[in-house]
């Protein structure tokens, strides 16, 4: 099982920032796959269904972004979910407009959302999923 995990903010103030790319990749996972993001849990709206014969858990925490920590850690332990199979969806600055970056480890590079889920995790090796939304 994975546990794929996008960063946003809550709000609507916020829906359509930069921040949220997280929350739209998790809602066209949803739509491609024929998932609903309708269950309410751990701080979290979250939907399970299979990808690419995966059972996945796709989360989109309603906490702000810099405690995204709390609801990683309490999806990850309830599901049973191994370390290499969490999959985090954000956004980064330092990456050209429109791309995505894929990467096994590493730090949380200045990403308060990254900050706060490695606290919870307490490790690094996470799959993380960067990308650099471009505005539409």
């Amino acid at each position: 099982m994975y546990l794929i995990v996008g960063l946003g903010n809550p709000g609507a103030q916020y829906e359509n920032t930069r921040h949220n790319v997280g929350f739209k990749v998790i809602d066209k996972l949803a739509e491609d796959f024929g998932m609903k993001i309708s269950k309410a849990k751990f701080k979290s709206n979250y939907g399970k269904g299979i990808i690419e014969g995966e059972q996945v858990v796709l989360v989109k925490p309603s906490t702000y972004m810099n405690l995204s920590g709390e609801a990683v850690i309490q999806f990850k332990k309830f599901f049973k979910i191994e370390d290499d199979k969490v999959i985090i969806i954000y956004d980064d600055m330092d990456i050209e407009l429109g791309a995505v970056k894929v990467r096994q480890n590493g730090g949380a590079g200045g990403h308060n959302g990254m900050k706060s889920i490695i606290a919870h995790l307490g490790r690094t090796r996470l799959h993380s999923h960067k990308i650099r939304h471009r505005k539409t």
